[in-house]
């Protein structure tokens, strides 16, 4: 058993190594690069064929032919390819159809185009109305063969159906969409050039352009049919595609279709030779590489292109135009919100509204003007613009939202700063009704600068009801408190005048001003009334004029200022009167009647 494990094991590992070493070696042979899914209703990628285009590093085109199950288009892809059955493209004899999917011929044709080497691709298309399919995939098919060649050939055999016309709708949706726009300006993609290819024996003395013209007349519809309306809608605007479109006859190769394979030239008919020849110099002279985006593909850029459209065009029940307008304007929405999330960032929040809204305007003006340089599509970018429109006031009401709560902080932080600053200026040392409206109109002036933005409204209602409190707690208290500064000062003032310094006009002073405030409130009953004396308004002003000025700060300073007098008071007290005597300052209190002196009485 552990043998056998060891060679299980073995294996596996071999296994393994086979298959990652596995690669395309020989390229000359066709490979599929779209596949349907088991419910053959939608395309996947085949990463056989997509390698064997990602290798190409010069710029690519693709050649395409589309058509009706069992109209030759294998056959018809051989011989544009001068290969036999056996080497090319698979030809199928039987009644179902041979080619799933897109094939592509692994070898592309390398032609010089405008002096730019181009690899020219040729695909094999799955034909229309085979059995066992529905509508919607022969759509997918159709649309993406439109979508990723530069010359797509419609093979039809023998005339112009009126399906025909109608499978073209795609193809006008996409040249309404994104061909002849203004010149200068990058496309999308440019749309193929469309190559009618009848393959009949004979046209009736009809050349095939007028076979096309008439078969892309108008319809009668007199009875109002909506479906005949929709067709001659589309063979109106196949007008527009002008010079994006050509025709032209081949005749049959050979009564006996079925061993066309087994011959050569020389057994064809000689003017279907001659035919397949000029056709091949007229499918040359229509190519041109693959452009996207303003530039040419290579190799790994086509398939990343591809998985693009296969992608928009699974998106849903039905291809349509909008899923690749959608896809292609993903990219220019994403930068061009990059570009207002830019603009935005360079905001130094918080800013008044008008400005914020003035300053979003000119953003998304710009963004709107790059989306509309560079946005694909001219019916279906609608749903772009409105998606970008959504995306944009998303990201404006956070901006908004950001602008909010930054002035909220901002303000409310001013606000804080202020009511801490009027609670200080309620429990001043020294009241001063100058100090305290100075710092009044400093915090106010500081906050109408400084707060900014929305919440400016309501913090200013809040400030104004703060400060309003705050100034009329502060006049109510502030009498009271100057009237017990000035009773203390006085009882100070007469000590001071009396033992310190002895100046009897001091304490004379002194005791006149505590002898009024306290008689003057006896008289009255209250201090209250005292506050509309015209005197007191005068030691109110002196003591305003003496606390607070803008040099000096006494309250600030009061401490300092204290100290230093009281040095200079006993400075003088030891020095001072021995050096000048006692008559310098008068008049002063006279101890001396006992001194020796004195004449005596007896």
């Amino acid at each position: 058993m552990e043998i056998s494990y060891w060679v299980c094991v073995v294996s596996i590992v071999l296994c393994f190594f086979a298959s990652g070493s596995l690669s395309i070696e020989n390229f000359h042979q066709a490979f599929p690069i779209v596949e349907p899914d088991p419910g053959h209703t939608k395309l996947r990628l085949s990463r056989e064929g997509l390698e064997a285009i990602e290798r190409i590093t010069t710029p690519i085109a693709a050649v395409a032919v589309i058509g009706p199950y069992r109209s030759g288009k294998s056959f018809l892809l051989n011989q544009l390819l001068s290969l036999s059955c056996y080497e090319g493209f698979g030809v199928g004899h039987m009644r179902d159809t041979k080619t799933k999917g897109i094939w592509v011929w692994g070898t592309p044709v390398e032609m010089d185009i405008n002096g730019v080497k181009t690899s020219v691709f040729y695909l094999d298309t799955e034909g229309f109305e085979s059995v066992g399919k529905s509508n919607v995939y022969d759509d997918r098919i159709f649309a993406l063969a439109t979508v990723m060649s530069s010359v797509l050939v419609y093979n039809l055999a023998e005339t112009i159906r009126e399906a025909d016309i109608a499978r073209l709708s795609f193809a006008v949706e996409l040249a309404e969409e994104f061909y002849g726009r203004v010149k200068g300006q990058d496309v999308a993609f440019e749309p193929a050039k469309l190559l009618w290819l009848i393959q009949r024996d004979f046209l009736q003395g009809k050349s095939v352009e007028d076979m096309v013209h008439e078969a892309l007349l108008h319809v009668p519809n007199s009875d109002g049919n909506k479906n005949i309306d929709m067709v001659n809608q589309i063979r109106d605007s196949l007008a527009i595609m002008g010079d994006n479109s050509t025709a032209f006859s081949l005749p049959q190769p050979h009564l006996q279709r079925t061993k066309l394979c087994d011959m050569k030239d020389g057994e064809l008919d000689p003017m279907y030779v001659k035919k397949k020849e000029q056709l091949k110099q007229l499918v040359a002279s229509i190519i041109r590489p693959k452009i996207v985006q303003g530039r040419p593909l290579n190799g790994k850029e086509f398939v990343s292109f591809l998985e693009q459209i296969l992608e928009a065009l699974n998106k849903g029940e039905i291809p349509s135009t909008g899923s690749l307008v959608e896809v292609f304007n993903k990219g220019i929405l994403e930068r061009c919100l990059k570009l207002y999330n830019e603009r935005m960032a360079k905001l130094s929040l918080p800013l008044i509204e008008q400005s914020l809204q003035e300053y979003h305007e000119r953003s998304m003006e710009e963004v709107m003007k790059l989306f509309e340089e560079q946005h694909f599509g001219r019916h279906h970018a609608k749903k772009s613009v409105e998606q970008l429109e959504e995306e944009i006031e998303k990201v404006h009401k956070n901006v908004i939202m950001t602008n909010e709560y930054r002035s909220s902080k901002l303000c409310e932080a001013l606000y804080t700063r202020c009511e801490d600053k009027m609670d200080q200026l309620q429990v001043l040392r020294l009241p001063s009704m100058a100090k305290f409206n100075a710092g009044f109109l400093q915090c106010n002036q500081s906050f109408e600068q400084e707060c900014v933005g929305p919440a400016k409204t309501n913090y200013g209602h809040r400030m104004m009801k703060m400060l309003g409190k705050s100034r009329s707690l502060f006049i109510k208290e502030y009498n009271h408190r100057l009237f017990n500064w000035l009773v203390a000062f006085s009882l100070v003032m007469v000590v001071v005048g009396r033992f310190i310094i002895k100046f009897i006009l001091i304490e004379i002073g002194a005791w006149v001003l505590f002898i009024f405030l306290e008689t003057y409130t006896r008289m009255f009953w209250s201090a209250e009334s005292l506050y509309y004396n015209p005197v007191w308004h005068v030691i109110v002003a002196t003591w305003e004029t003496l606390v607070y000025s803008p040099v000096l700060d006494l309250d600030r300073w009061a401490i300092p200022a204290g100290v230093i007098v009281a040095l200079f008071v006993l400075y003088w007290r030891c020095n001072g009167r021995r050096k000048h005597g006692s008559s310098w300052l008068l008049p002063l209190y006279n101890n001396n009647k006992g001194g020796p002196n004195r004449p005596r009485s007896d």
